[in-house]
């Protein structure tokens, strides 16, 4: 990849970042369909050539700059939401109701759902699971449309109004971390055989302890850093006085530095730590100001993926997709999802519900697939071989392409009608 062709991209990239959202306001036409698209473009043309797209040669650069994408992304969405969450108040956790549903039924129905159809296909056990693990979560990269917007601050009382998508965004921040112990444990299969060798292993340290360690250093890093931004007593320190909004990028590598060298998930570490930050002086001004750098890193980064995504599609990308994968992409879209949602949405009593008839719809069919999935089976291709398949690959990029163009045209006119505003 020639230096000349990495600034043209780069410099498309942020200035398609600047200019799409306003112009496609009022489409049924996203952002990243866009540049899917001029990606495809940029493909058939000669000034790719060169450009290290194969996805077995570059697993290495693929898996960071999609990580530091979720990273940003999940930094985003937990200074954006507005609804409470205390460890000490119960009743938080019940207005968190919608979110939990999602996160304990409808992402591991999914995940089964998917393992089933791609072992029922004749995929190995091992590579079926992964499958399941990364196409289960809803992506905080490309799931902007659908998500709240960004934090409310001022003298007013903060909360969600939106609950459909409010919903949707927590599970977004809280579900790439959730997925990694079914990853290690599609990890676990290929590398160390028969379950019954590290099923406890797996549940003890993989599904308890990781999530555990995650949530404690995002919890630990948050306090720490909302402390010294707006309590500190020296006034140097006090970087929310002087509206210093690059504390945010501070604070999502810290977050995963530390979640990661204590053994936990760093993904859920972030979200956590920006969850805990906001909590402080949850109606500061400051905190718009940092989710504004990380919402603007976070398009500028996505916008840069999505460009080589499409590029890669044009040269060879989808070479080993055949009918098994065409059919899992799309009956996770259309069936799967859909299904697991209404599934795990089901209000036991409907009066109590926090969604509508129409939202429970709108937010069982909006599990956007996307940056996520990539970044998932590039970690797992670098632990297992048979894991990083060209036919897994594949799969992936059909599937997120075609969820980028379904949930990316349906989004606008479907939010509209479900907004109880409008009705």
């Amino acid at each position: 990849m020639t230096a000349d062709l990495v600034y043209l991209v780069a410099g498309g990239s942020l200035l398609l970042a600047i200019v799409l959202p306003a112009l496609l306001d009022r489409w049924a036409i996203s952002a990243p369909m866009v540049l899917v698209a001029v990606g495809i473009g940029l493909g058939l043309t000669p000034l790719p050539d060169g450009l290290p797209l194969d996805p077995q040669a570059n697993r290495a650069a693929i898996e960071h700059v999609t990580e530091l994408a979720v990273l940003v992304a999940l930094m985003g969405v937990g200074l954006a939401i507005d609804r409470p969450l205390s460890l000490r108040d119960r009743s938080t956790w019940r207005r968190w109701g919608t979110t939990w549903r999602l996160l304990g039924i409808t992402m591991p129905l999914c995940i089964a759902a998917v393992a089933l159809l791609a072992w029922g296909a004749g995929v190995a056990p091992a590579a079926a699971l992964l499958l399941g693990a990364v196409l289960a979560p809803t992506d905080p990269v490309l799931a902007s449309d659908v998500q709240v917007a960004g934090p409310q601050t001022g003298d007013l009382e903060v909360d969600e109004s939106d609950e459909l998508r409010f919903a949707l965004t927590s599970e977004a921040g809280l579900n790439d971390g959730l997925a990694f112990p079914f990853v290690y444990a599609a990890i676990l299969l290929a590398t160390e055989g028969a379950v019954r060798h590290w099923a406890l292993e797996w549940v003890g340290f993989y599904l308890v302890g990781k999530i555990v360690l995650g949530v404690l250093a995002g919890i630990v890093v948050g306090r720490l850093l909302s402390y010294v931004a707006f309590r500190s007593a020296s006034r140097s320190l006090r970087v929310a006085e002087r509206g210093e909004s690059l504390l945010s990028l501070a604070a999502l590598v810290s977050a995963y530095g530390v979640g990661e060298l204590i053994g936990g998930y760093g993904f859920l570490a972030v979200f956590v730590c920006a969850m805990t930050f906001r909590s402080a002086e949850r109606s500061h001004d400051y905190h718009a100001a940092m989710h504004q750098v990380t919402e603007r890193l976070e398009r500028l980064i996505t916008l840069f993926v999505l460009l080589v995504l499409g590029i890669a599609l044009s040269r060879g990308l989808l070479a080993s997709l055949d009918w098994r994968g065409v059919t899992i992409g799309l009956a996770l879209i259309l069936l799967v999802r859909p299904a697991a949602g209404l599934v795990g949405l089901s209000p036991f009593r409907p009066e109590t519900s926090r969604l509508t008839g129409p939202q429970r719809w709108a937010a069982a069919f909006f599990g956007v697939r996307g940056v996520g999935s990539i970044y998932y089976l590039a970690y797992a291709a670098g632990e297992a071989d048979e894991l990083g398949t060209d036919w897994l690959w594949s799969t992936v990029a059909f599937t997120i392409v075609a969820s980028v163009l379904v949930h990316g045209a349906l989004a606008t006119p479907l939010m509209r009608r479900v907004d109880p505003s409008n009705a």
